[in-house]
Order: structure tokens, then C-alpha cells, then sequence
């Protein structure tokens, strides 16, 4: 699997950073350094944990918008521009709900893989949101992205399909039409388990697609998780108390990342 090359491990563990409220967010501090500081601190408690990747995305950006404002993407790229020597793993980048911006934010940094729901229509606290992958897949080739991966959810965290869908017949219709890198399947929000029944199902119909737990991964859930995926992203359970608000923990990277190297070297 490319994740095998990118990553230099089996089933890698792909750490989220999520950058404190920016210009333009009602929560924004007015100070962008203390963002960047912040931000700084989770990168190298996450690589000094062991972690094989960094999705770098802009969680505190709450309210989520549809359409970033040129603002948002601007701030994570001079956020990323800031930290990109110390960054030691490979990296991604993400703008929350916004596919294309995620797509141009990579081009701008250099990043390896962007994540989100490139495919579907939902409905949410956000309203309803109707994707365009045709648009977003296009704009790759013509920014000449072709090692950008794309790691595509499957069913996207917190929002639902506008009819219920079965899950393989989803993963089946994503993969037939749009040759996604990876697929990833979430629980109910960040953070939340995802069932593993749910990892298996699209599993079984992944072919050497790599499939992600999306939520929910943590030191009590790991071992069954990556027994039935691909490797993980994981957030949530390394900050303090496992609570999303809280900042990356050390010990929580440790001790995850221990119980991942000690299943990996017994594969």
C-alpha cells in the first residue's frame, strides 16, 4: 500500500493538529502567535510520541462554514509556512467542510494528503451540504497534484446522509467513480468510536484501498481497530483527560503509541 511507502510503517497513525479559533472565527483570540505557539507544541509532542503523520485542520474554526473565508485559509497557511521545518513526518492539511480550499491550502504548502467529505449530501446543524468531487478531482490535475493523496470520508462525523445509505454501497460507488486514495469511516462526532463493524464492512469491499478508522481510536480500542483497518487518524484521545478541547497530551501519545508499535512488531 502507498501508506507502507509514504509513512515507512504498516497501519500508520495519522495525529491531528487542531489549530486554536483564527482571523475571522468568533472565538479568536486576536492573537495569531499564541495560535502558533500552540500549534508548534502539539507538532513536537505528537512526532516526540512516535505518531507516523500530521493532519493539521482547522477544528476551532466553530462555527463551520460552508465556504471558508479566504481569511481562514490564509491563517493556516501562514500557520503551516511557520512550523514547516520542524515538521519531521508527513503532513497534511484540512479545511473543516471545505474540499477545494483543503485542495489549494496542500498546493500552497506542500503537504502529502488532504482528508474530507469530497463525495455525498448531508444534513447537519450546518444545514445542507452537497459536495463536488468532480470539481475538486479536476482542480487536482490541473494544479498538478498528482502525488496529493486524498483520503476520502466514507461517512463523514456529525452529519447524515439526506436518505440512509448502506455503508458498503457507498464505499463501493466512491471507489467506483473516483479512485480514492484512502477511504476513512467515522462514529457520530469527533472523538466518538467508530463501530468496528461498520471499518469491516467497508473493508471487505476496499480491494488494496486503504481503509481509516476516522474516530474514536484510543489506548482501550486501538488493538480492534487496527485489526480491522488500515491504520488510524487520531485526535481526541491524545489530548488531556481525552477531552477535545484540551491540548495534546504527552503521556496520552506515548502510551497509544506504545500499544501501536507493540501490535505492529507482533504482526
Amino acid at each position: 500500500m502507498w501508506t507502507k511507502e509514504l509513512f515507512g510503517v504498516e497501519k500508520p497513525i495519522i495525529a491531528l493538529v487542531h489549530l486554536r479559533a483564527l482571523p475571522g472565527d468568533p472565538y479568536y483570540g486576536n492573537d495569531l502567535e499564541a495560535v502558533v505557539s500552540q500549534a508548534r507544541a502539539d507538532i513536537h509532542a505528537l512526532q516526540e510520541g512516535g505518531v507516523d503523520g500530521l493532519l493539521i485542520a482547522d477544528e476551532f474554526s466553530m462555527p463551520y462554514q460552508t465556504k471558508a473565508d479566504y481569511v481562514t485559509v490564509a491563517a493556516i497557511a501562514y500557520i503551516v509556512g511557520r512550523l514547516k521545518q520542524e515538521i519531521k513526518v508527513p503532513y497534511g492539511v484540512n479545511v473543516v467542510m471545505n474540499p477545494l480550499a483543503s485542495l489549494d491550502l496542500a498546493a500552497a504548502t506542500g503537504a502529502y494528503f488532504i482528508r474530507s467529505a469530497f463525495t455525498g449530501a448531508y444534513m447537519g446543524e450546518y444545514g445542507v451540504s452537497v459536495t463536488d468531487a468532480a470539481n475538486v478531482v479536476r482542480r487536482k490535475k490541473a494544479l498538478g497534484l498528482d502525488h496529493l493523496k486524498m483520503l476520502y470520508k466514507v461517512n463523514p462525523e456529525s452529519d447524515v446522509y439526506l436518505v440512509e445509505r448502506d455503508i458498503k454501497t457507498i464505499a463501493k460507488s466512491i471507489l467506483f467513480g473516483y479512485a480514492p486514495d484512502a477511504l476513512c469511516v467515522s462514529g457520530a462526532s469527533a472523538g466518538s468510536e467508530t463501530k468496528t463493524d461498520l471499518i469491516s464492512e467497508v473493508k471487505s469491499v476496499a480491494g488494496g484501498v486503504p481503509v481509516f478508522c476516522n474516530t474514536g481510536f484510543n489506548a482501550k480500542t486501538a488493538r480492534e481497530k487496527l485489526d480491522a483497518s488500515d491504520g488510524a487518524c487520531v485526535g481526541t484521545a491524545f489530548k488531556t483527560d481525552g477531552k477535545f478541547e484540551n491540548n495534546v497530551d504527552p503521556a496520552r501519545v506515548e502510551e497509544i503509541m506504545n500499544i501501536v508499535k507493540a501490535y505492529r512488531s507482533a504482526m
